[in-house]
Protein backbone atom coordinates (compact mmCIF):
# COMPACT_ATOMS: atom_id res chain seq x y z
CA UNK A 1 0.00 0.00 0.00
CA UNK A 2 1.79 3.40 -0.83
CA UNK A 3 1.61 6.25 1.09
CA UNK A 4 -0.52 8.15 -1.07
CA UNK A 5 -3.47 5.19 -0.08
CA UNK A 6 -3.04 5.30 3.26
CA UNK A 7 -3.78 9.45 3.19
CA UNK A 8 -7.13 8.58 1.25
CA UNK A 9 -8.21 6.96 4.70
CA UNK A 10 -7.89 3.40 3.20
CA UNK A 11 -8.05 0.67 5.70
CA UNK A 12 -4.79 -1.41 6.74
CA UNK A 13 -4.97 -4.70 7.93
CA UNK A 14 -2.76 -5.45 11.18
CA UNK A 15 -2.12 -8.47 13.13
CA UNK A 16 -2.73 -8.21 16.96
CA UNK A 17 -1.03 -9.82 19.15
CA UNK A 18 -0.15 -8.95 23.02
CA UNK A 19 3.17 -8.79 25.04
CA UNK A 20 2.78 -8.85 29.13
CA UNK A 21 -1.27 -7.86 28.18
CA UNK A 22 -0.40 -4.81 26.05
CA UNK A 23 -2.27 -5.25 22.50
CA UNK A 24 -0.11 -4.48 19.80
CA UNK A 25 -0.40 -4.78 16.14
CA UNK A 26 1.93 -5.22 13.31
CA UNK A 27 1.18 -4.47 9.31
CA UNK A 28 -0.13 -7.83 7.62
CA UNK A 29 2.11 -7.25 4.96
CA UNK A 30 5.43 -7.49 7.33
CA UNK A 31 4.54 -10.75 8.34
CA UNK A 32 5.88 -13.82 6.88
CA UNK A 33 4.21 -16.64 8.96
CA UNK A 34 2.35 -16.86 12.69
CA UNK A 35 3.94 -20.00 14.66
CA UNK A 36 3.44 -21.80 17.86
CA UNK A 37 6.02 -22.80 20.51
CA UNK A 38 8.95 -23.29 18.88
CA UNK A 39 12.30 -24.93 20.23
CA UNK A 40 15.15 -21.52 20.54
CA UNK A 41 18.87 -22.69 20.88
CA UNK A 42 20.48 -19.87 23.08
CA UNK A 43 23.41 -17.87 21.22
CA UNK A 44 26.13 -17.17 23.59
CA UNK A 45 27.13 -13.79 23.96
CA UNK A 46 23.74 -11.67 22.02
CA UNK A 47 21.91 -8.76 23.45
CA UNK A 48 19.48 -9.63 25.56
CA UNK A 49 16.90 -8.81 23.68
CA UNK A 50 17.91 -12.20 21.46
CA UNK A 51 15.93 -15.37 22.67
CA UNK A 52 18.23 -17.30 20.49
CA UNK A 53 17.92 -18.97 16.97
CA UNK A 54 15.44 -21.23 15.72
CA UNK A 55 14.89 -23.35 12.38
CA UNK A 56 12.15 -22.42 9.74
CA UNK A 57 11.96 -24.93 7.08
CA UNK A 58 15.90 -24.69 6.81
CA UNK A 59 16.50 -21.01 7.71
CA UNK A 60 17.98 -20.05 10.83
CA UNK A 61 15.32 -17.43 12.39
CA UNK A 62 17.26 -14.98 14.72
CA UNK A 63 13.85 -14.95 18.13
CA UNK A 64 13.96 -11.30 19.46
CA UNK A 65 12.07 -11.55 22.84
CA UNK A 66 9.41 -8.84 22.97
CA UNK A 67 8.88 -8.59 26.64
CA UNK A 68 12.57 -7.89 26.78
CA UNK A 69 13.03 -5.62 24.45
CA UNK A 70 10.08 -3.60 25.72
CA UNK A 71 11.44 -3.75 29.13
CA UNK A 72 8.57 -6.02 30.09
CA UNK A 73 8.97 -8.54 33.52
CA UNK A 74 9.49 -11.77 32.21
CA UNK A 75 7.05 -14.27 31.16
CA UNK A 76 5.90 -16.79 33.49
CA UNK A 77 7.15 -19.70 34.01
CA UNK A 78 5.65 -22.70 31.91
CA UNK A 79 3.74 -20.10 29.20
CA UNK A 80 5.34 -20.69 26.07
CA UNK A 81 5.52 -17.86 23.52
CA UNK A 82 4.28 -17.49 19.87
CA UNK A 83 6.27 -16.19 16.85
CA UNK A 84 5.47 -13.87 14.81
CA UNK A 85 7.95 -14.13 11.11
CA UNK A 86 9.06 -11.03 10.24
CA UNK A 87 11.91 -10.27 7.15
CA UNK A 88 14.16 -7.31 7.79
CA UNK A 89 16.78 -6.87 4.85
CA UNK A 90 17.52 -10.58 4.21
CA UNK A 91 17.19 -11.92 7.51
CA UNK A 92 13.92 -13.90 9.12
CA UNK A 93 13.38 -12.95 12.82
CA UNK A 94 10.54 -14.15 15.29
CA UNK A 95 9.11 -11.79 17.17
CA UNK A 96 8.29 -13.39 20.40
CA UNK A 97 4.76 -12.83 21.82
CA UNK A 98 2.54 -13.64 24.43
CA UNK A 99 -0.76 -14.54 22.56
CA UNK A 100 -1.62 -13.72 18.89
CA UNK A 101 -4.96 -12.41 17.73
CA UNK A 102 -6.61 -11.61 14.85
CA UNK A 103 -6.14 -10.02 11.42
CA UNK A 104 -8.03 -6.41 11.78
CA UNK A 105 -8.71 -3.69 9.19
CA UNK A 106 -7.85 -0.55 10.98
CA UNK A 107 -8.16 2.96 9.46
CA UNK A 108 -5.08 5.14 9.39
CA UNK A 109 -7.83 8.06 9.73
CA UNK A 110 -8.27 6.49 13.74
CA UNK A 111 -4.42 6.54 14.52
CA UNK A 112 -3.62 8.35 17.23
CA UNK A 113 -0.03 10.19 17.95
CA UNK A 114 1.35 8.10 21.00
CA UNK A 115 0.54 9.96 24.02
CA UNK A 116 2.96 11.24 26.07
CA UNK A 117 2.29 9.24 28.98
CA UNK A 118 3.56 6.08 26.81
CA UNK A 119 6.81 4.94 27.90
CA UNK A 120 10.10 5.81 25.96
CA UNK A 121 10.82 2.63 25.20
CA UNK A 122 7.60 1.99 23.66
CA UNK A 123 7.13 5.25 22.04
CA UNK A 124 10.73 4.60 19.99
CA UNK A 125 8.75 1.74 18.56
CA UNK A 126 5.18 3.02 18.05
CA UNK A 127 3.66 4.60 15.06
CA UNK A 128 0.60 5.54 16.86
CA UNK A 129 -2.27 4.10 18.88
CA UNK A 130 -5.95 3.40 18.46
CA UNK A 131 -8.88 2.46 20.92
CA UNK A 132 -10.16 -0.86 20.26
CA UNK A 133 -13.05 -2.19 22.30
CA UNK A 134 -11.75 -0.21 25.48
CA UNK A 135 -8.50 -0.79 24.95
CA UNK A 136 -5.04 0.96 23.71
CA UNK A 137 -4.10 -0.78 20.87
CA UNK A 138 0.05 -0.10 20.27
CA UNK A 139 0.94 0.09 16.27
CA UNK A 140 4.54 -1.48 16.07
CA UNK A 141 6.69 -0.35 13.73
CA UNK A 142 9.03 -3.63 12.82
CA UNK A 143 12.47 -2.10 11.90
CA UNK A 144 12.38 -0.41 15.15
CA UNK A 145 11.79 -3.29 16.91
CA UNK A 146 14.73 -5.28 15.37
CA UNK A 147 16.86 -1.83 15.54
CA UNK A 148 18.56 -4.03 18.54
CA UNK A 149 22.20 -2.90 19.88
CA UNK A 150 21.36 0.17 17.99
CA UNK A 151 21.50 3.62 19.40
CA UNK A 152 17.63 4.29 20.46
Amino acid sequence: MTENHRSLGATELVLTFTVGGQACGVPVLAVRDVLGPQSITPIPLAPPEIEGAMNLRGRIVTAVDLRRRLGLPARPGGSAPMSIVVEQGSELYAMLADEVGEVLPLSPSDCEPNPPTLDLTWREVSRGVQRRDGQLLIQLEVDRLLAIGEDR
